[in-house]
């Protein structure tokens, strides 16, 4: 059963009309910020954007999230207009969601959050990708079934899809889609092991992360640093399956991984169901957060990454903070008081690779803050250990000595310390 979208892919010129309320302790200006982006998100699903409209609430009313009033007026110029599609910046109860569709016939009805969730769907590209973003589709929709879904039952078919006496076309969706939604978890389940497996294999490497708002250029740099050839656009969301990569910087072997970008009021269903895929951030020795400096709205992305992270557990012993595009920055103003604002960040341009070479030496730093080197004493039967030695670490030189095997190594200083728990080291440290 695939994935429903709302914004049909055979309409290329679809009209949409996008919605937002100012609330208490909002201005009109950032709501205005929020409907440009969600304006960016329309037309990356395909859609055009006709017309928008604001309304000033002191609370969300709960039949229609705008008011009787302001609803009829929607529906007036959705009928004058000839729109297909109703996009509210905020998310829509099921009940707001039935009846605005009342009033609005066969326009469809959508809150942002369906609308990043039918990007994702677009954009998906590997089986783990795809499954996430099933799983998080479906587990959006049920609560929100109305009668302008397509019925389920022309998607599924087959034995077990007839509702019994008395069960209705809704009651049937709903249990196929509690069907879906089960067998989808079983799936991500045995993706995720092997993606454990995989992660197992890799403990032994200093891992770094790139993290950010969706186009802050995290592709771009991992290409630069990778030659990975991760899809670039000027598109939100372009890239969603994690890539990751080894590198050599110094002697020093690196993994990098490229995830999704990140965006506001990022639906929770989404972040649940890509949790596995983000676990590459939260085991990272060092992450590295992506901001596109030439943003008017950055400090407010920089926010939504934090929040994010912290959604998903992320602590960030070990984080940099990366202002990217600055050769796109006008006012110097901008510029400085950043840097005043976040002491240690490194100010970079990945397309005219300026700074890069800064951004690698703090990366350097790190990774060399996380590495010593030891000397161990073996005896002459422990050569197993030393065929471990040259699988987790750099073996600088080995010397056959009378009294056993004198062994210099360079490593994690975490693998080295459990090592050190059976085996002490003979000397220095460096």
């Amino acid at each position: 059963m695939a994935t429903m979208s709302l914004i049909s892919t055979e309409q290329p010129n679809e009209r949409a009309f996008l919605v937002g309320v100012i609330h208490p302790f909002q201005d009109l200006a950032e709501v205005e910020e929020n409907l440009d982006e969600l304006a960016q998100l329309t037309l990356t699903a395909g859609a055009e954007v006709i017309g928008t409209m604001i309304q000033n609430r002191p609370t969300i009313d709960s039949s229609f999230y705008i008011g009787k009033g302001k609803a009829d007026e929607l529906a007036a110029k959705v009928d004058l207009l000839k729109i297909n599609i109703v996009i509210f910046d905020d998310e829509l109860t099921p009940a707001q969601i039935k009846n605005l569709q009342k009033l609005m016939k066969e326009t469809k009805i959508i809150d942002r959050g369906f609308l990043i969730l039918d990007i994702f769907a677009r954009h998906a590209r590997t089986r783990e990708a795809k499954t996430q973003v099933d799983l998080a589709h479906w587990e959006y929709l049920l609560p929100r079934l109305t009668r302008h879904w397509t019925h389920l039952e022309r998607q599924k078919g087959g034995i077990g899809t007839r509702g019994g006496p008395g069960e209705t076309q809704i009651e049937i969706d709903r249990r196929l889609i509690k069907y879906r939604i089960s067998g989808l978890k079983k799936d991500l389940l045995k993706i995720e092991k092997q993606r454990e497996t995989r992660r197992k294999n890799r403990q032994d490497v200093y891992k770094v992360a790139l993290v950010g708002y969706t186009n802050a250029g995290k592709s771009s740099l991992m290409n630069l640093f990778t030659d990975a050839q991760v899809l670039v656009e000027d598109k939100l969301f372009a890239t969603l399956d994690t890539t990751v990569r080894t590198i050599d910087l110094e002697g020093f072997q690196l993994l990098i991984s490229d995830t999704v970008g990140f965006i506001r009021k990022l639906p929770h269903d989404l972040i649940a169901s890509f949790k596995s895929t983000l676990q590459e951030v939260s085991e990272a020795d060092l992450i590295l957060k992506i901001v596109d400096l030439s943003n008017p709205s950055y400090e407010k992305h920089l926010e939504t990454v934090n929040s994010v992270l912290h959604e998903i557990g992320v602590t960030e012993r070990h984080a940099l903070t990366v202002f990217n595009k600055i050769d796109l920055i006008q006012d110097q103003e901008i510029f400085t008081e950043a840097l005043r604002q976040h002491p240690g960040a490194i100010a970079v341009s990945v397309l005219r690779e300026i700074n890069v070479a800064k951004l690698e030496a703090a990366i350097l730093d790190a990774v060399r803050s996380e590495h010593t080197t030891r000397e161990f004493l073996l005896a002459y039967d422990q050569q197993k250990l030393l065929a471990h030695f040259h699988n987790v670490l750099d073996v600088l030189d080995i010397q056959y000595l009378e009294e056993g095997i004198q062994v210099k190594v360079k490593g994690r200083r975490a693998v080295l310390e459990d090592i050190e728990k059976q085996f002490p080291p003979k000397s220095s440290q460096s």
